[in-house]
């Protein structure tokens, strides 16, 4: 049994096809700047080929047809014909109040997806946009959707609500919903794995940090609370998004600066995070750090607003859930860079918190504990695996509820 697993974005489309219940990658990649110019394959096979290619793609239907080209070649496929594909699964970030969990996708899924533009202007219609293309191409084929927002869904309403006139939330859906929820659902089923325990014995923080950064407090396997909110704009400082801040800075701008709505929400988030506060020409971390390293005192304090952050998170969540168990580091960030690990855990240890410097520095991609000999608390690099997550759940979505 071959499992699809696509995630659309605006310009790309990101491709893995699992072999079997274990879901072995057998080929992966993405089809990037579609509609625009040198539009490009990258495709991978397991033990084999990469290649990339230039091809001439306006439209994400034909990138799921140059993606299912590549697949079937007799040469570099992995697959005889499309038909071999028993199910596909779609990434979809925001589900609303409507959907917990993943569905097979119907026209009434598919209608949910859409009501929810408003929420995900800049997701839901691609989303949506990669489902009813591999249903153009994959005509008889089951499809499942797994969204961003469900492993949030069963936040606590004194969790999710904002201080607002609670007819806003009855009327308009405006609450706390989370994302990257499929990735702390997936680190922290490893966790409990990695530690030999149930997940319903643990309490932890998962820290996704990437381009994008959300911290999620995760009771006994269920998530309890999350540092994105209403959008993904909130929460700790991100490559170019602001994180939390008084919302009376927007008025502020929009009277004293004559910024329009559109160049607020341009300047919160993509002018913002680590890429306004270093300002050094760059968002990655890496550039900001070297450039920290190199003497430059803002890059430095950019590097220290960032982590002071995500530390503050920990820290609430910590007297939220009652202590913790584990502290789970995920993400591009979060697995690769470990001067972010350890600045987040320094100075924590009367709570039981630090990182063994030999652990913590140990290059590698895999599972491992970083935590000091005398810390109870686990401190885990996880690296994620979304792709992997969405193939489990489209499997037990179409073929385990039958």
């Amino acid at each position: 049994m071959y499992i699809l697993v696509i995630n659309a974005g605006s310009s790309s489309v990101k491709f893995t096809l699992f072999a079997g219940r274990e879901l072995e990658a057998r080929a992966w990649g993405q089809v990037e700047r579609i509609g625009l110019s040198n539009t490009t394959i990258h495709y991978h096979r397991a033990h084999g080929e990469n290649i990339s290619k230039t091809v001439s793609i306006a439209r994400t239907q034909e990138a799921v047809e140059v993606i299912t080209g590549f697949l079937t070649d007799k040469e570099v496929g992995v697959i005889r014909e499309k038909s071999e594909i028993a199910g596909i699964g779609h990434r979809v970030v925001h589900g609303g109040e409507q959907i917990h969990a993943p569905v097979r996708i119907t026209d009434g899924v598919k209608k949910i997806i859409a009501d929810c533009i408003p929420l995900a202007p800049l997701h839901n219609p691609v989303n949506l946009a990669g489902i009813e293309a591999c249903e153009a191409v994959f005509t008889r084929i089951p499809q499942a959707a797994v969204f961003d927002t469900a492993f949030h869904a069963g936040l606590p309403e004194h969790a999710y609500l904002y201080g607002l006139p609670y007819r806003l939330y009855r009327e308009d859906g405006i609450r706390r919903y989370g994302f990257h929820g499929t990735s702390h659902q997936y680190v922290s089923r490893k966790a409990a794995r990695l530690m030999g325990r149930p997940a319903e014995s643990l309490k932890m923080v998962t820290c996704h940090l990437g381009n994008g950064c959300s911290i999620a407090a995760v009771s006994r396997g269920k998530c309890v609370d999350t540092s994105m909110g209403f959008t993904p704009l909130e929460g700790v400082i991100m490559g170019t998004r602001c994180g939390d801040l008084d919302p009376a800075i927007v008025f502020y701008l929009m009277a004293e600066k004559k910024m329009t709505s559109r160049q607020v929400s341009d300047l919160l988030n993509k002018e913002s995070g680590l890429l306004g506060l270093a300002d050094v020409g760059s968002s990655d971390l890496r550039d900001i750090m070297a450039a920290a390293d190199d003497g430059n005192k803002q890059a430095r304090m950019a590097v220290l607003t960032f982590t002071y952050r995500i530390k503050k998170y920990i820290g609430a969540y910590l007297f939220a859930m009652g202590g913790i168990d584990a502290i789970v580091f995920t993400g591009g960030i979060g697995e690769n860079i470990p001067g972010i690990r350890e600045q987040v855990c320094r100075g924590l240890d009367r709570f039981g918190i630090g990182v063994d410097q030999k652990r913590n520095t140990a290059p590698g991609q895999w599972d491992r504990e970083i935590q000091g000999d005398d810390h109870h608390v686990k401190v885990l690099v996880i690296p994620t695996n979304e792709e992997k997550e969405i193939g489990g759940q489209t499997i037990r979505e179409l073929f385990e509820h039958e």
